[in-house]
């Protein structure tokens, strides 16, 4: 008796009754399968609008950025609510203490920084006007004060003797 190997497929077992039966053929997909992700080259493509009906929008490249106007002029000054707060941030200045440190040591600033130097002293001496303070009154009084050392040795110790 010959050896067959056993099989995991069960065939038909009997025959079948219905005469117009065939066998059902695998299902083979027609046409191109859909596709996953976008296609290469796409980033910098010119992407196509889809508009429905008569749209008035003009076609606009997305790769451009903001069509908003930029100034392009000097940004204005800063608003202040008082002028003593002018003042201190005058007072404050960075920029404008370096220029005056450079002109104190004798140092040569250009044209546009002893434009700024002046501007800014000039509004210095406008909000000291409006706030009632004298520049020339603190030079005075500092020359008449003496060193507070030179007072303690004016002092005679005999004084205190009895």
């Amino acid at each position: 008796m010959p050896r067959s190997k056993k099989s995991r497929k069960v065939g038909q077992i009997g025959v079948r009754k219905d005469p117009d039966w065939k066998p059902a053929r695998p299902s083979v997909p027609t046409g191109k399968k859909p596709g996953k992700g976008k296609q290469p080259g796409n980033r910098n493509a010119v992407e196509q609008a889809k508009s429905k009906g008569g749209g008035s929008k003009a076609k606009r490249d997305p790769r451009l950025g903001s069509k908003r106007p930029v100034p392009l002029v000097k940004s204005q000054a800063k608003k202040y609510a008082t002028p003593a707060e002018e003042l201190a941030a005058l007072e404050a200045d960075n920029k404008l203490a370096l220029l005056l440190d450079k002109l104190d040591n004798g140092d040569t600033i250009s044209a546009q920084e002893q434009q700024y130097v002046d501007e800014r002293l000039d509004r210095h001496a406008v909000l000291c006007d409006l706030m009632g303070i004298d520049l020339n009154a603190d030079d005075d009084e500092e020359s008449d004060d003496d060193d507070p050392l030179d007072k303690l040795d004016a002092i005679n110790p005999d004084d205190f003797k009895k």
